[in-house]
């Protein structure tokens, strides 16, 4: 029976949402809670941190891309062994609309714990508080934790003025001090594979979340959780596999949605690791790729050296074999990579153009693709939701490549023969049978090769 749960939300971008969740994870951890982490929102980066923290991997819920019924689904099946589970939230509390946590802790029946970032404040504080507990009665917060504070002189005035003024109870407070940093770059925080954070330094901090908050009252909070338990979702298992498909992970192609990789595995795919970085061929008997984004552009001296890897891409390609690439695994198919420094790295060439990095961002947002012709993916006007985030363009592509997805008004989706890519990340949440209509068609080429 699950211990209950929480969504951890944030004021505004920039809180300190996630350095507390990952904090209260830790010390949660440290009492020895099995600890069930998720992310609200399409970010891949904060779910490889939670891993880091709790040992488990993290789920994203996005109620725009996955619908609610998936998320639901989600949450129950993966949070009933847990002790608590722990969802971090996305931006401020009510950013995003219907994506919002604000949202999703609707959705899911959970109690909110608010991180109030008070450095320039005191008694104001206790007003930005009564306006998240009065813009949505239904899902107001159920504690609030102050950041940043100064002194005990400061939590005292803000916490008094709340307790005067508002109904959340204040759990605690973290100091300005506080020497946690996370390092980050351009496309946001550092990875958790790449161990931005040391474990004693984990440690430590959880030391000091145990010693600034009460978790026990936490735990309370979260044990009166409405989250709806799904009988269906305890019992879905994987059926066997039917095609192997290789995906490429490593430090240079990270970003997935774990739940994409288990809708494929439900469908019927075995799932094979390999890595464009350190091996020198694809995975043996394999059926399909799936290339993934992450981040190509940091190690593209190593990609575009490992000669072997290319050569075995470009072959696949060749021969006309099923292979599907978003963002950073289409950029590796492109002909190469030219950095911020101008430095040019070539790479598999299996499209005529290049990727290009920016110093700003090209693009951000959900999106909803609608493809125009039949693909590995379903018929015409097959619907698709994902998300896009990429500092990098490409040159024109060109016109003789086929485009089959329409984004708005722009055409986008490169095929070449069984190869598909572009930047889109997409989540098979909403739509599993997009994913069913892979496997089933990487399983009818095999087929038809053998014959």
């Amino acid at each position: 029976m699950s211990g209950g749960g929480i969504v951890i939300a944030g004021t505004h971008s920039g809180s300190g949402k996630t350095t507390v969740t990952l904090g209260i994870m830790a010390a949660l951890r440290q009492l020895g809670r099995r600890v069930m982490p998720f992310k609200c929102g399409p970010d891949f980066i904060d779910p490889t941190l939670h891993h880091l923290v709790t040992g488990e991997i993290s789920r994203n819920l996005d109620l725009w891309m996955a619908g609610e019924s998936f998320c639901q689904t989600c949450y129950s099946r993966w949070s009933s062994p847990a002790d608590i589970s722990v969802v971090e939230g996305v931006m401020g509390m009510f950013d995003g609309g219907a994506s919002s946590s604000a949202a999703l802790a609707k959705a899911l029946g959970l109690p909110v714990i608010l991180v109030l970032d008070v450095r320039s404040a005191a008694e104001s504080g206790a007003a930005m508080l009564k306006g998240f507990e009065v813009l949505d009665p239904q899902i107001r917060p159920s504690g609030v934790i102050l950041n940043m504070v100064g002194s005990r002189r400061h939590h005292e005035l803000v916490a008094t003025a709340i307790i005067e003024h508002c109904r959340a109870e204040v759990l605690g407070s973290l100091p300005r001090t506080l020497d946690f940093t996370l390092p980050s770059r351009h496309l946001g925080l550092h990875m958790g594979e790449e161990t931005p954070v040391t474990p004693e330094k984990i440690e430590a901090f959880a030391r000091v979340i145990g010693d600034n908050i009460d978790l026990r009252r936490l735990e309370e909070i979260a044990a009166s959780a409405t989250a709806p338990h799904s009988e269906h979702a305890a019992k879905q298992k994987d059926v066997e596999g039917r095609i192997r498909l290789a995906v490429a992970r490593d430090r240079a192609f990270c970003f997935y949605y774990e739940d994409n990789l288990d809708i494929l595995r439900r469908a019927g795919a075995e799932i094979c690791f390999f890595s464009p970085l350190d091996d020198k061929a694809l995975p043996e008997n394999i059926d399909g790729v799936y290339l993934g984004g992450g981040y190509p552009e940091l190690y593209a001296d190593r990609l575009s050296s490992n000669e072997a890897m290319l050569t075995a891409i470009r072959k696949w390609t060749a021969d006309d074999r099923p292979l599907y690439a978003e963002c950073g695994g289409f950029m590796y198919l492109t002909r190469g990579i030219t950095d911020q420094e101008g430095r040019f790295h070539d790479l598999a060439g299996v499209f005529p153009t290049q990727a290009v990095m920016q110093t700003k961002r090209a693009r951000l947002g959900y999106r909803q693709i609608t493809t125009t012709t039949e693909s590995f993916f379903g018929p015409p006007r097959t619907q698709l939701r994902g998300h896009e985030f990429h500092y990098s363009s490409i040159e024109e592509m060109k016109s003789d490549i086929e485009r089959i997805y329409t984004v708005g008004d722009t055409v986008e989706g490169y095929r070449l023969g069984n190869v598909l890519g572009g930047y889109m990340h997409l989540h098979f949440g909403s739509t599993p049978e997009a994913a069913g209509n892979f496997v089933r068609f990487c399983l009818d080429h095999r087929k038809e090769r053998n014959q």
